[in-house]
């Protein structure tokens, strides 16, 4: 516990931390490459589904005052978190912690390249477009970037029957090491936590409905 303290305080000091990994190649099974295959090769405008138009107007208010350091373009910025929540949403994830995701793999920064070669904003690894996407997909496009990105954490999020822990260790390439988990769940829970509006008598914390589990 006292190490997660710890983690959580180096990680307040340095909002723009990178912490890229990459992503293991592993074999997929035909049936498991078709249907990643599709899930990435929608080519839709991202519209986000919110729960109200005043949810939307809180949430996109509040997220985009948290991120106007790391990006100051308003529209920018718009379309950036109308984009996170509409591919965290068709992932099934919760749009906070995709955002605790990109903080500690990239810093915000839309062509960061890990050492592995990791891409940009979700630091996906280039092997992906093969194994699931088209060809010409470009990872540092905006959409791409995050539809890749959020179906492969639910791919991992699926093989580990929700085990938040595993399934982004996996995702960094660092399974069964504690740093990176712990630091995307400080991120989730701390820098990007939204309290929704209050719904027939009862309130949830979007970013801290689901834990990911301390582990040292």
């Amino acid at each position: 516990m006292r190490s997660f303290r710890l983690l959580i305080a180096a990680l307040a000091c340095l909002p723009a931390l990178a912490y890229a990994g990459a992503q293991q190649y592993e074999p997929l099974a035909a049936s498991v490459q078709a249907a990643l295959h599709g899930a990435v090769s929608d080519a839709r405008a991202p519209e986000p589904i919110f729960p109200s138009p005043e949810e939307k107007v809180r949430w996109l208010g509040e997220m985009s005052q948290k991120l106007a350091k790391r990006m100051p373009d308003p529209q920018e910025r718009l379309d950036f978190l109308k984009t996170v929540y509409y591919e965290a949403q068709r992932a099934g994830l919760d749009p906070q912690l995709v955002l605790g995701l990109i903080q500690v793999e990239s810093g915000f920064k839309k062509y960061s390249v890990s050492g592995a070669g990791a891409r940009g904003y979700m630091q996906v690894m280039p092997f992906w477009v093969d194994l699931i996407g088209s060809k010409g997909q470009n990872l540092f496009h905006i959409r791409t970037n995050l539809r890749f990105g959020c179906t492969i954490l639910r791919h991992y999020l699926d093989i580990e029957k929700g085990d938040y822990y595993r399934a982004l260790g996996r995702y960094n390439g660092s399974l069964g090491r504690p740093e990176y988990p712990n630091l995307v769940r400080g991120a989730w829970e701390r820098q990007w936590s939204f309290v929704p509006t209050r719904v027939a008598g009862q309130t949830q914390s979007v970013g801290q409905t689901q834990n990911v589990a301390a582990r040292n």
